[in-house]
């Protein structure tokens, strides 16, 4: 019969992980399979992308170059 044992761990400097637990037993074969808690991915600034797809805004000031004179032809 299989018994599972679960137990959280910190994993120590070089990917070291110690498991002590009363019902294990000395001398005795065990599997263990380690699971890591999946970190959320870091997601890029915003600002990042300005400039980045095709025909797109080199800079924050040609933006701003641009939507001035967008603003200034609703006067006409």
């Amino acid at each position: 019969m299989i018994q599972a044992i679960r137990e959280r761990v910190t994993v120590q400097s070089g990917g070291r992980i110690e498991i002590v637990h009363p019902e294990l037993p000395s001398g005795a074969e065990a599997e263990v399979i380690v699971m890591l808690e999946a970190t959320a991915p870091e997601l890029p600034c915003l600002a990042s992308f300005v400039g980045k797809g095709k025909g797109a805004f080199q800079s924050a000031a040609e933006i701003d170059s641009f939507l001035r004179a967008e603003r200034d032809g609703w006067d006409r």
